[in-house]
Formats: C-alpha cells, sequence, structure tokens
C-alpha cells in the first residue's frame, strides 16, 4: 500500500489541505491510503491548520481536528513512497535534506497535470487565495491516485 507525504513550508495552509482532499478523494473511490502533511520547517509546529484552510475543509466536509503542523523527520523518508511537495523552494529542501537513497521519493505536486507540470501551488498563507490553492489541489487529485494506485 502506497503511503503519501504532503509538504509545504508551514504545515498549516496547502499540505493539510491536499492530505485532507486526498484521504476524502481516496476513500470515495474505494482505495484507502495511508496519508499525511509535514512542513519544511517547525515554525508551527503543533498549530491546528490556517483558518483559511479549515474554512475549505470545513465546507468540503473534511475533519481536520485532529490535524497538527509537524516537520519533516528522516523517519518520513523510509516511510513514505511519496513526498510530495507544493512548491519548487519545498521540493529543493525536500532533495536537500533526503537521507542518502530517498531524494527519489520527492515530487512537486502540480507534476501530474497535463500543461502545468512546472506551476507551483502558491502559499495561500500569503496571498489569502485559499480557494485557488484548493482549485489547484482538486485538479492534481485523480492523476496523483492514478499514480498511486499504480505505485511508480
Amino acid at each position: 500500500m502506497q503511503k503519501v507525504l504532503f509538504v509545504c513550508l508551514g504545515n498549516i495552509c496547502r499540505s493539510p489541505m491536499a492530505e485532507g482532499l486526498m484521504k476524502q478523494y481516496s476513500k470515495e473511490r474505494g482505495h484507502i491510503l495511508p496519508i499525511d502533511s509535514a512542513g519544511t520547517s517547525s515554525w508551527e509546529q503543533g498549530n491546528l491548520p490556517h483558518p483559511g484552510t479549515q474554512a475549505i475543509l470545513k465546507r468540503e466536509g473534511i475533519d481536520f481536528s485532529s490535524m497538527r503542523s509537524r516537520p519533516i523527520t528522516d523517519e518520513d523518508y523510509y516511510v513514505f513512497d511519496w513526498i510530495i511537495g507544493m512548491d519548487h523552494q519545498n521540493v529543493a529542501d525536500l532533495i536537500a535534506r533526503a537521507p542518502q537513497g530517498t531524494a527519489d521519493k520527492v515530487h512537486l505536486y502540480m507534476e501530474v497535470v497535463n500543461g502545468k507540470q512546472k506551476q507551483e501551488i502558491p502559499d495561500p498563507w500569503y496571498s489569502g487565495q485559499f480557494e485557488k490553492t484548493y482549485q489547484m489541489l482538486m485538479e492534481g487529485m485523480k492523476p496523483w491516485l492514478n499514480r498511486f494506485k499504480e505505485g511508480s
């Protein structure tokens, strides 16, 4: 079974939104996966998702009460099959800190969306555009789930 970790900078906006949405999306399609999220920093450690992310998750009927920000650990690179960063800086940071032999697990979220493979999901913490984040994440749900099912 493929294990998935979504990663952004603080783990309060994009990655917990991706975690909640993918858990729901995959479950609705009969493919339950272990999914988590983390941050490349520890700035927000222990905090709930940002209120903007909470609003989206509430709207979609997703429980976020047990979600707490945490920084990525070396162990995560061994536990998870997919480590998916939201932007180029996340990916660069993830690759730079990857234990030997694990950097190939790191991917950019939008790489599975045709015509948008190099696009980033901008941090809504700065822009306030949580709906845009939601829309971009939804574009990747089906192609990511297909990749998880294939295991490659």
